[in-house]
C-alpha cells in the first residue's frame, strides 16, 4: 500500500487528533506536521523546509520495548524492497540504508551483486565487511571518512556513529594470510577474501574486478578460489564460482598475489579461518554502512553543498538515546531536494549531534505500520511514475 503523509494528513487529521490527545504528544516543531505515534517510543511526522518535504521518524532508545536492527534480504548478495523487509521481519517502521552494487555496465558479463558498500552487523554477528573506498557506489565522501564507517546501536543500548574494521587470519600449516574481505563485492588488490553461506547464490566474480584506485578498472586475469569444507581444502580452482555455499563451508577468493597464495594449498590440507569486525568503544549489536556528514553538531568539512537530491539520512542525539531517521520526497533527477550539507543541517535541527547520509534518489524509502493496521504502508512520496526500489539493506525499528 502506498500513502503520502503530506497529502494524506488533512484526511487523517481527525483520526490522528484523537490518537495524539490520548498519548499526550508534545507540540511538534515548526517544520513538522502533527506527530503520529506509531508505537511506544516511536513517532512519525511530515516536515517541510524551504527546499524539501519529507518524513521524520524519531526513536526513543530509552524505552525498553524499542529495538533498532538491520533490515536485510535473505542473502548479502540480494535486494528486497523496504516495505517487504519491514513486513517480513516484523518492524514497525524502516528506511533504506547503505549504497550498493547496483550495476556492472563497466564490467561486461559480470553480474551485479546487489551487495552493500559497508559493514553489516546484526545480533552482534558480522554479515559482511566494507569494500575498498575506491570501489564504493555513491557520492564523494567527506575527507577522513571511509566505507568502514557505520551507524548503529551498541550493546549498551546507545546509538552512535563509528568505524568497523575487518581483521582475520587464514592459517595453513606454517603459512598465515590476512583476511581482507568478508562477503563483499570488491576485494583489495593482491588480497584474499572470505565468503560464507550468507553471501547467497550470486557469482563471486565481481570481487576480483576494479582496482585500488578505480572501480571501473578491468577484472584481474589472475584469480583463484578455494573451497574449505570441515576445515580442510576440498577444491582449488582458477575459476571464480557461483551458487549457494553450504552452512559451515567457506570459500576463499584471491586476486593477484592472493590468488598465488591460494594455489599453494593442496586438497585435504587443514585450513583455519578466523575473522571479526573491530571498532572503538562498546561493541555494536547492530550496525550498517553509512557516510558521516555531521559531527558534534557541525557539518563535516568537505561535505557537498552544491548538489541537491532526494535523500535518506540518520542522526543521533549527543547522549545516543535518540535516533532520527529522515527521508525526503520527490525525484533526485528533478534537481529538487537537499544537498548533503543541508541534510546535515536538517538532522541537527531535529536534535542530532552526529549524522550520516544513506542511499538516496530512487532508493529513498520510508515504510511503516500505521496505528490500527497490520499492513505496511509506503509513507514517503516517490518521484512521479516511480515504484519502490529493491535495496541492499535498511534500518528497522522494532517494538516488543
Amino acid at each position: 500500500m502506498k500513502l503520502n503523509l503530506r497529502t494524506a494528513l488533512p484526511t487523517l487529521a481527525a483520526a490522528l487528533a484523537a490518537t495524539l490527545m490520548a498519548v499526550g504528544t508534545a507540540a511538534p516543531a515548526a517544520a513538522e506536521s502533527q506527530v503520529l505515534r506509531l508505537a511506544p517510543g516511536v513517532t512519525l511526522s511530515h516536515f517541510s523546509v524551504p527546499d524539501a518535504t519529507g518524513e521524520l521518524v524519531t526513536v526513543d532508545l530509552t524505552n525498553p520495548r524499542v529495538r533498532v536492527d538491520l533490515l536485510h534480504p535473505a542473502a548479502v548478495a540480494a535486494r528486497e524492497r523496504i516495505s517487504s523487509m519491514v513486513a517480513r521481519q516484523g518492524a514497525v517502521v524502516g528506511v533504506n540504508a547503505d549504497f550498493f552494487n547496483i550495476t556492472e555496465t563497466q564490467h561486461p558479463g559480470v553480474e551485479a551483486t546487489g551487495s552493500a558498500n559497508g559493514p553489516e552487523v546484526t545480533g552482534m554477528r558480522p554479515r559482511k565487511a566494507a569494500v575498498p573506498n575506491s570501489q564504493r557506489f555513491g557520492p564523494a565522501m567527506a575527507p577522513g571518512t571511509s566505507t568502514r564507517d557505520v551507524i548503529g546501536v551498541g550493546v549498551d543500548g546507545r546509538a552512535r556513529v563509528g568505524t568497523l574494521t575487518l581483521t582475520g587470519t587464514i592459517a595453513a600449516g606454517p603459512d598465515r594470510y590476512p583476511v581482507a574481505g568478508l562477503n563483499q563485492y570488491a576485494l583489495p588488490q593482491n588480497s584474499i577474501g572470505v565468503f560464507t553461506h550468507l553471501w547467497g547464490e550470486v557469482s563471486r566474480q565481481r570481487a576480483v574486478c576494479g582496482s585500488d584506485t578505480r572501480r571501473a578498472d578491468p577484472c584481474t586475469d589472475n584469480a583463484a578460489e578455494v573451497l574449505v569444507r570441515h576445515g580442510r581444502v576440498a577444491a582449488v580452482s582458477d575459476t571464480i564460482g557461483a551458487g549457494q555455499i553450504a552452512p559451515g563451508d567457506v570459500v576463499l577468493v584471491g586476486r593477484e598475489a592472493g590468488a598465488d597464495d591460494l594455489r599453494t594449498l593442496t586438497i585435504g590440507e587443514h585450513v583455519w579461518v578466523h575473522y571479526r569486525l573491530t571498532g572503538d568503544g562498546v561493541p555494536f549489536r547492530f550496525a550498517v554502512g553509512a557516510a558521516p556528514i555531521l559531527r558534534d553538531g557541525a557539518v563535516l568539512p568537505g561535505v557537498n553543498a552544491t548538489t541537491a537530491a532526494t535523500r535518506t539520512g540518520a542522526g543521533i542525539s549527543a547522549d545516543g538515546r535518540r535516533l532520527y531517521l529522515v527521508t525526503t520526497d520527490g525525484s533526485a533527477e528533478s534537481g529538487a531536494g537537499l544537498t548533503l550539507a543541508q541534510l546535515a543541517e536538517l538532522l541537527a535541527s531535529f536534535g542530532a549531534s552526529d549524522g550520516v547520509n544513506l542511499d538516496g534518489g530512487g532508493s529513498t524509502t520510508c515504510a511503516a505500520r500505521l496505528p490500527g493496521s497490520q499492513e505496511v504502508t509506503l509513507v514517503n512520496q516517490l518521484a512521479e511514475g516511480a515504484s519502490e526500489r529493491a535495496v541492499a539493506n535498511g534500518i528497522g525499528v522494532f517494538v516488543r
